[in-house]
């Protein structure tokens, strides 16, 4: 028989005094959290479905926005006849090409904020539907008038005052200029403003609230106000349309001089003669605006 004190046997164990390893954990009694250990922070129910910032909803508004956007591109591709997208004024590549850039303004509206704006990157920062049921009617009647004045018209000069210059339609190259300046100088205004824009007028001054005066604010004291003005204007003349050209033109005229009136109102209570200096030396963009 071998003892226990043999050579075979380990001779520094004690069976009977064991313990676990100082890490291994009970499970009938959890460690206690340690005093200086991070807390866990609350889960933000915000981003949950029906929440403000809803991941769900996000993520459906931009695979809806995304595949609008690529559809609408490839129809406009598929009927530009280059022969012809300078010279005729109802081409109806004009619809999808209208669509395409509505699905891309949208899209830009939430990225640039979520960028440059986190806080606010909300499910209404697209801008779908917070801007109220004529912003829809409007871009409705747009489509409604190019589509009948193509069925009508089709290879007619419908825009009668912009006849061509050259065999170039005036109209449409004057139009697709506006579109780009007007998108470019309302992204960079939200992108420079980062965390001071917002898509709603302040009636009070935040915390870190500050007087953007650098990039296009150096020029324009309303940048993005001045950009959606040109570029709604634009759509309208790539369109071909007279109707909504006029109408585009006096609702959005009286909505940003009635906007800019009520926003500068708080900027001079925000800022003083800060503002009040800035206006001076900048200029809004829009005819009939001081």
């Amino acid at each position: 028989m071998i003892s226990e004190s043999s050579a075979n046997a380990p001779a520094a164990t004690n069976y009977t005094t064991w313990h676990p390893p100082s890490n291994s954990i009970s499970q009938s009694q959890p460690p206690s959290p340690s005093p200086n250990a991070t807390p866990i922070p609350s889960v933000d129910t915000s981003i949950y479905p029906n929440g403000k910032k809803s991941l769900s909803g996000i993520s459906l508004r931009a695979f809806l926005i995304g595949t609008t956007l690529g559809l609408s591109l490839s129809l406009t591709l598929s009927l530009l006849d280059f022969r012809k997208i300078l010279e005729d004024p109802h081409y109806l590549w004009r619809l999808p090409f209208f669509l395409a850039s509505l699905a891309l303004f949208h899209f830009l509206e939430y990225y640039v904020t979520a960028a440059y704006n986190t806080r606010h990157a909300t499910i209404s920062a697209f801008l779908l539907s917070s801007n109220g049921w004529a912003y829809n009617v409007a871009h409705t009647s747009a489509a409604v008038e190019c589509a009948l004045a193509y069925y009508f018209w089709p290879r007619n000069s419908y825009f009668e005052f912009t006849g061509p210059i050259c065999g170039v339609k005036v109209q449409v190259v004057l139009g697709l200029a506006l579109m780009a300046v007007g998108q470019v100088v309302r992204t960079l205004a939200m992108a420079q403003a980062g965390s001071n824009f917002n898509h709603t007028v302040q009636v009070e001054r935040k915390e870190g609230h500050t007087l953007v005066k650098h990039g296009v604010y150096a020029l324009l004291r309303h940048p993005s106000y001045f950009g959606f003005f040109w570029w709604g204007l634009g759509t309208q003349l790539v369109l071909g349309n007279v109707v909504c050209l006029a109408g585009y033109a006096v609702v959005l005229w009286k909505f940003f001089d009635s906007r800019i009136r009520r926003e500068e109102r708080f900027l001079v209570a925000f800022f003083g003669d800060e503002y009040v200096t800035y206006r001076k030396r900048t200029w809004v963009g829009i005819p009939g605006i001081p």
